[in-house]
């Protein structure tokens, strides 16, 4: 490899992992917030937590890898642009090719790792974390020991526990059952404790009374002594990680187990997602081609209304859109499988054209003086707001 391609190479994958490290610490950090429950309703630790939100990071690689990408060699490109490096690169006679080929080794080097973490180490992470979740939320002892607070067990099955006794037994028991749409129940007890009965979890409880208020209104109350409340069902429920087609392999998509419950029911889900796995993986290469189609030969930007970075995030956002698109309606539809592989390879072959072509990728001139209109009269409003702002908040009676 050259020096200047080295040169290239080097600008462009500094940028490249400046883009993805923050585009990825904003993608996981709301991915994580939506699995905050899992520390205040289900009473695990923070290590848990964490070691689930790491988890999660190799499902969302793949989607930042080709924004980051085309963020860097847009960005770099366009200052070599500003720069005259381009033009001084041209001029000297260096083919155009010096300038694609490091772009396109990395661009082909992120295409692949983004196949290896999604066929590889996606599938077994999702696993893993489904496996944490289940185990979280199927640790009944540990929702039911949680002192003061209500705990959802199941769809109009709480539980609190007012104290937990020094011998270890639990005091002040109160579960409220509204699962039937005939009877509300309510236990009170005095005391009680978690059991394992026959390998069940067995919720005993002692000294109470039990509230039961039928539809008319009408309600009786019962007393007890001793009272067992079966705890097995929702432990049981809670404990088995259901797969979904983005948590399977690929093997196991190519050939499913004509067992497997959701393949029954959906067995166009599994044909999606192994079309997507299929080619979601060529991004970061197509993302690449429209920044280098858009702002890649050497040419003055300083007419340009929009900056070529904005012009290549714009198509290539465009382009992932679709993706998404045709992706999830190859899950009611079959024949968008052809548009499944038409959204990477069409761009990437119009890109090349733009490319051997010498033309320049561009929105439409229409879409440009839109956007700049829009602009600019947004500029010119809040100028004008801030004026009138200032000058009402001025001396009275006179200038400032």
């Amino acid at each position: 490899m050259k020096v200047i391609e080295r040169y290239i190479l080097r600008r462009v994958f500094v940028v490249f992992l400046a883009a993805l490290f923050w585009t990825l610490a904003i993608v996981w950090t709301t991915q994580v917030l939506a699995r905050i429950d899992l520390v205040t309703d289900s009473g695990q630790t923070a290590l848990t937590f964490f070691e689930i939100a790491t988890l999660m990071l190799p499902s969302i690689i793949p989607m930042v890898v080709p924004f980051a990408l085309v963020i860097g060699v847009a960005q770099t490109l366009s200052t070599m642009n500003t720069d005259s490096e381009l033009v001084v690169m041209s001029a000297a006679g260096t083919p155009r090719m010096a300038t694609m080929r490091p772009i396109v080794l990395l661009a082909v080097a992120a295409s692949i790792f983004s196949f290896a973490v999604d066929n590889g180490i996606d599938p077994s992470a999702r696993e893993r974390s489904r496996q944490k979740i289940a185990a979280a939320r199927g640790d009944l002892l540990s929702l039911v020991i949680q002192e003061g607070t209500f705990r959802k067990l199941d769809d109009g099955l709480f539980v609190q526990i007012g104290q937990r006794l020094p011998d270890g037994n639990l005091g002040q028991i109160f579960v409220a059952d509204s699962r039937s749409k005939d009877v509300d129940l309510a236990y009170y007890a005095k005391s009680g404790a978690v059991l394992q009965t026959g390998g069940k979890n067995m919720l005993m409880m002692f000294d109470g009374v039990i509230n039961r208020k039928t539809p008319t209104g009408d309600v009786s109350i019962i007393r007890f002594t001793s009272y067992a409340f079966d705890l097995a069902e929702f432990s049981n429920a809670a404990g088995q990680p259901v797969m979904y087609p983005k948590d399977r392999r690929i093997g196991y998509l190519m050939k499913p187990d004509p067992n497997d419950q959701i393949f029954k029911e959906h067995p166009q889900y599994f044909r999606a997602e192994l079309h997507r796995r299929f080619t979601e993986w060529t991004y970061p290469l197509v993302f690449a081609l429209i920044a280098i189609a858009v702002v890649g030969d050497a040419r003055s930007h300083r007419e340009a209304r929009i900056h070529p970075l904005v012009t290549a995030v714009s198509i290539a956002l465009f382009c992932r859109w679709l993706g998404f698109f045709t992706v999830d309606q190859l899950q009611t539809t079959p024949w968008f499988v052809w548009l499944v592989y038409a959204v990477p390879i069409v761009p990437s072959v119009v890109a090349i054209w733009f490319i051997i072509t010498n033309r320049s990728m561009e929105l439409p001139i229409a879409w440009v003086d839109w956007v700049v209109s829009v602009t600019r009269r947004g500029r010119d409003s809040y100028k004008a707001g801030w004026a009138r702002l200032l000058g009402r908040s001025g001396p009275v009676g006179g200038k400032a």
